[in-house]
């Protein structure tokens, strides 16, 4: 099979909701060839999340990787449909009905892990690589880390762009806005680092989805499908010890530890993240 040209786009179609159907609009970049394999970013992100391992990936698979409804370029869920795991999953559910993937691999990072794995319990996929998936916390550390993040979103929305410019010209600056989500964020290109500042000021879903995770806990095994569980050793952000309770709670589940990397590993170590997810997907 000839591999795919990337190219980025837009998908619509309809989802039920409460009052009725409404229509979704997901932006997604597809590439390269072999079986499919969805990337999920985390909350405040975008696709773009991806881009380091893309490449590696789209060499054995046919890669989607999508902006998230109400993140980066995917507009806000319409009126009628919330943020929370009974909306969002069956949506992902017609994304992949739009796009022909049938139980297509799925990766997600952070928020997108929590939707992989819950894609999965629905029996919606072939497999699941969850990279600090949340939804493993006590109270205290889901507080500590929606506390962040909300700090994080305060920070982006209040400077002006030429004052994220400036900061992303140096690596002490890039340290300054990104060190929470990366472990070595001076390596980050300040083009990167401007746009994800950008897309988290610009987030329609962020508060939405913030608040629908109040309550999440994922406790349920997915016995089906393989699946790994991988946590950087420097995570800031969801600590690496959720990494065991996840075990607990999917004891089938693989269990992998991503040495030097923060709560984005795709950056900090762009191979390994890429070897753990085929090597899941194989």
């Amino acid at each position: 099979m000839a591999a795919r040209v990337a190219e980025v786009a837009e998908v619509s179609y309809s989802v039920e909701s409460p009052h009725g159907p409404r229509t979704v609009t997901v932006s997604y970049q597809r590439t390269g060839s072999g079986e499919p394999l969805l990337l999920l970013h985390g909350i405040g992100h975008h696709r773009q999340a991806w881009d380091p391992v893309v490449g590696i990936l789209a060499a054995e698979r046919d890669v989607i990787a999508v902006d998230l409804p109400g993140f980066g370029a995917s507009p806000a869920l319409p009126d009628g449909l919330a943020y929370d795991l009974e909306t969002v999953v069956p949506a992902l559910r017609g994304l992949c009905d739009a796009l022909g993937l049938e139980r297509p691999h799925v990766a997600g990072n952070s928020l997108g892990g929590l939707l992989a794995l819950e894609m999965a319990r629905e029996g919606l996929v072939r497999s699941v690589t969850a990279l600090s998936p949340a939804g493993f916390w006590s109270e205290a550390e889901r507080q500590y880390a929606f506390t962040t993040l909300r700090a994080m979103r305060g920070i982006a929305r209040a400077m002006p762009l030429p004052m994220v410019e400036r900061l992303a010209r140096s690596a002490v600056g890039r340290t300054a806005l990104t060190s929470t989500i990366y472990a070595r964020p001076g390596h980050r290109a300040p083009e990167a680092v401007v746009a994800e500042t950008l897309t988290l000021r610009g987030a329609t879903g962020f508060d939405e989805t913030l608040a629908a995770g109040r309550e999440v806990r994922f406790r349920d095994d997915v016995p089906q499908v393989p699946v790994t569980v991988a946590w950087g050793s420097r995570d800031r952000l969801l600590l690496r010890r959720q990494g065991i309770r996840a075990r607990h709670a999917i004891p089938g589940a693989r269990l992998v530890r991503l040495p030097g990397c923060g709560h984005v590993p795709m950056h900090d170590d762009p191979a390994l993240v890429a070897r753990v997810v085929l090597d899941t997907s194989s």
